[in-house]
């Protein structure tokens, strides 16, 4: 029986250099014994996820997502609800590429990041779910959070990485703390916070410090939340989790968690207070999220 995979690539990620190497990703995906074809993203809302869906319903066994972490989000929320769901591979083509990272897939080639399929070498990996959205790398709230989102995609394209930096040094004396309950495993915080961050791997915003124990497939989420808004503290927070010694700092929460419940305290209970999952907009607290251990098989690096 034939084994059918499809490749659904944003034109516009990174330098907008995809267009000139889907001829060779599909090349490769047929060497790696598949039926390939390719569907290119639209402006559409929900290109990329609607198509992953349509694609898994039909019977394809494997999906490729190509772009930045924003694509494949789309790609994962395609299939990630349904209950036979297809392999999924990553080829990087945005600004930081942290879900690639964390899969050790090449990220300065297009082309030998598609070789991954050759190898063939794969991981069920954890999938985190908010409310009826779905993750896989990061879900994070509070003003801190605001960075990843509130780069313009114009900025990402110019300034790569660099964009997040500008914007984290812009935003810095405006960071604010908020009132929240969250309930975790091992217990409950209940007071300020300028940030809480769930990761499902080591890589966030090109750091690869700042979740230092992630497991890929244990069905854990790593939790970490910032008490502080002091800016000369973010500050030395910031230069500690560059080396993850930010881990063991009295200002931070650091532990594991299976699921997570977060509910705003602040006496004004209009205020919308927006999550950020792998890097966009992805609803309003409050919300309940929770880890789907080992739910999407992908392909990895060596």
């Amino acid at each position: 029986m034939v084994k059918k995979a499809r490749l659904i690539y944003n034109p516009v990620a990174g330098h907008e250099q995809m267009t000139n190497s889907v001829a060779d990703i599909l090349n490769i995906m047929e060497q790696a014994g598949y039926e390939a074809s390719a569907f290119r993203t639209s402006p559409a809302p929900l290109s990329a996820q609607n198509e992953a869906k349509r694609a898994a319903l039909e019977g394809f066994d494997l999906i490729v997502g190509a772009g930045g972490d924003g694509t494949i989000n789309e790609v994962v929320n395609g299939i990630a609800p349904l209950e036979k769901r297809p392999k999924m591979a990553v080829i990087p083509a945005g600004t930081t590429n942290d879900f690639a990272r964390a899969l050790k897939i090449p990220r300065d080639d297009l082309v030998e990041s598609a070789k991954v399929i050759l190898n063939g070498k794969t991981q069920k990996m954890d999938i985190g779910k908010a409310g009826d959205k779905y993750f896989m790398n990061i879900a994070a709230s509070g003003s801190l959070s605001e960075i990843t989102y509130s780069v313009p995609s114009e900025a990402k394209s110019v300034l790569g990485y660099t964009a997040y930096i500008v914007k984290g040094a812009e935003m810095l004396p405006k960071i604010s703390n908020q009132k929240m309950r969250l309930t975790y495993d091992d217990g409950v915080y209940e007071g300020n916070l300028s940030l809480f961050l769930l990761g499902m791997t080591n890589s966030i915003g090109g750091f690869e410090r700042i979740m230092p124990n992630a497991q890929l497939s244990d069905g854990l989420f790593q939790l970490i939340v910032v008490k502080t808004d002091r800016t000369t503290e973010m500050v030395k927070l910031m230069a500690m989790a560059l080396s993850g010694k930010h881990v063991n700092d009295p200002r931070i929460i650091y532990t594991k968690t299976k699921s997570l419940k977060v509910e705003l305290l602040d006496e004004d209970k209009n205020a919308k207070v927006p999550i950020n999952l792998d890097g966009e907009i992805g609803g309003y607290l409050p919300m309940d999220f929770k880890n789907l251990k080992q739910h999407i098989e992908f392909y990895i690096g060596e």
